[in-house]
Formats: C-alpha cells, structure tokens, sequence
C-alpha cells in the first residue's frame, strides 16, 4: 500500500501491536510470571503477553541504542584522548496520572537488569522532588500538586547533572504515597549505574525561555532516551476512578494515610470524589503540561481501554 503524505513525513515510525511484537526476534522472556504480578500497579493488568509483545521488542531497541551510545562514547574518547569515565544511559518514562507509568519503569529495570552483561539498572521517581506538603500549602500550591510549579526543579536537575558527571553517590528525596508527603531525612543513593530510568509526569517539559539570552537546562536534556504513555482522556478517567475505588478499600485504610478520611465514603460518594480531583486536577495538567510534551518522546505507547498497548510509535533517526 502507498504510503500517505502524512505518513511520509511524520517524524515517527508507527506499529501495530503485531508488528512491533515481530521486532522482539529471539529476545529472551527473563521474568517469570510471579515476577510480572509483583512488577504490576494496582489497577494495571500487566501479563505475560504484554511483557513478550510490547515490553522484549523494547528491550532489544534499548540494548542496541545503549550498545552505539557506547561505542560513540569510545569513539570520543579517542578523539579527545581522554579517560573519562563512562556516563549512565539515562531513560525518562513521562505520561498521565493512571496511565501506568510506575509499571512500566519496573518492568523496563527489570528486563534490562537481565541482560547478558548483567547492567546496574536504577530507578527514581521526581515524586521525591515534589516540594514538601508544608511548603506548598504556604505557597497555596497543594491543589497544583503535580503541576510543575510543585517540584524543586533546581534540585531535581542538579540529581541529573551529578548523575551524568559520574559523581558518587548521588543522592535523590524519597517521597510517601502513604503520607502524600516528602520523608524529611530519607535519601536513596544512586551510585553510577550503568542506566538510570527516571519516572514523572512532566519530565519532557521545556518551559519558558528566558529573554535573557541564559542558558536553562531542562530535565529532558540529561535523557538519552524516552517513553511517553498515551491514553484516551476517557479511559485515564475510568481507570483514576477504579485506582481511587481500589485505594479506598486498601490503603486509604490505614490511619496514617493522607486520604484516611476517604475509606469511609460510599460507592457514589467516591466516585464522585474522584471524579472531582481528576477533572479539577489532574485533567487540568494533562492539558497544560504533560499532553503537550507527548511529541517529544522518542517513543509513544498508545494503550487501550484494557491497558494493553495497541500501537508504537518510535521515532525516526
């Protein structure tokens, strides 16, 4: 079939489901079905098809994009007659709230810690960079939560900037979903990894330029590859309010959690509730921040109502 004008010249190469599975050739399944159930979110429905068809095909990409920004590496190194040390391969997960971002950069260091070379995958999440409850409750911010304004954007791009001078260890906050709060005194140290996957929604943002002729780095300037998760905004919404539903009977539960006064709601009342803070929220900054940036990721995962992925979009080199 002839390719059409706008296929020729987007700047993507998309696939189908079953396309983009063929690309997975002879890579190895290294998880074993307890270790996708462990790996899986809440309300996501991660399986064994969705790891071989979606996620092995993405590993052996990542595995040959890592191998030539290696050997770029040595080749610069030659030519400066250097011995710097080598950087870690850095991939930003961006999407929506409820759109499975946690799952996939947990299944992706999981996959990617099993290849043969055995690299050190590490993980962080910019929750931990949020700035505390009592700090955006002074600056009138808790209901910006997400919203880019909320982050410690100068400390989550010095964490990037260590990370890619090699220091060590390089410290990142930890933040509690329990307490929706950053954990004053608590650090994960990420200690050189070979790859660093970094989660969050507003990851492939710019922001404004200043006027000033400065120069202002972004977080996407430290990434050497990136993911977008993309859903219809009517299935963000349904699964935000399953999420909230699920939350309710479980972890809301417990008195210590921010959002205890919410497991004594009824069905309706729940719903509503959740209904509320999506469209008041969490719609508001997908349409702001995060949609936006969708077309800056070099890869795009289209999921449909049953959170399978059902077409890929890779960008062209």
């Amino acid at each position: 079939m002839e390719q059409s004008t706008a296929d020729r010249f987007s700047p993507y190469h998309v696939f189908s489901r079953v396309e983009w599975a063929a690309l997975r050739k002879d890579t190895p399944m290294t998880l074993t079905p307890d270790e996708v159930t462990q790996l899986r979110s809440l309300h996501d429905r991660l399986d064994i098809a969705e790891i071989e068809d979606i996620y092995l095909p993405l590993s052996r990409l990542l595995s040959l994009y890592v191998a030539a920004t290696q050997r770029l590496f040595l080749a610069q190194q030659r030519f400066l007659s250097t011995e710097d040390a080598k950087m870690p391969y850095v991939i930003g997960v961006a999407g929506s709230v409820a759109v499975g971002k946690s799952t996939t950069a947990r299944v992706l260091q999981a996959l990617l810690a099993r290849w043969p070379n055995v690299p050190k995958v590490d993980l962080i999440t910019t929750d931990g960079f949020l700035y505390p409850n009592a700090v955006l409750e002074r600056e009138r911010l808790m209901e910006r939560k997400g919203f880019p304004e909320s982050y410690d954007l100068p400390a989550l791009l010095r964490f990037l900037s260590d990370i890619k001078a090699g220091r060590r260890p390089v410290r990142a906050p930890v933040y509690s979903h329990l307490v929706y709060d950053v954990m004053p005194n608590y650090w994960v140290e990420i200690d050189r990894p070979d790859i660093l996957i970094v989660e969050g929604l507003n990851v492939l943002q710019t922001g404004r330029l200043p006027r000033d002729g400065k120069a202002i780095p972004f977080v996407s300037d430290f990434f050497d590859f990136s993911v977008y998760l993309d859903a219809d905004e009517d299935v963000l919404m349904q699964w935000y309010v399953q999420r909230f539903l699920a939350l309710r009977e479980t972890s809301f539960r417990d008195p210590k959690s921010y959002f205890h006064r919410y497991s004594k709601l009824s069905d309706a009342e729940a719903i509503a509730t959740a209904t509320s803070i999506w469209t008041r929220i969490n719609l508001v900054n997908l349409h702001e921040n995060i949609l936006p940036t969708r077309q800056r990721a070099d890869l795009i995962l289209k999921k449909q109502k049953t959170h399978s992925v059902q077409d890929v979009a890779l960008r062209k080199l």
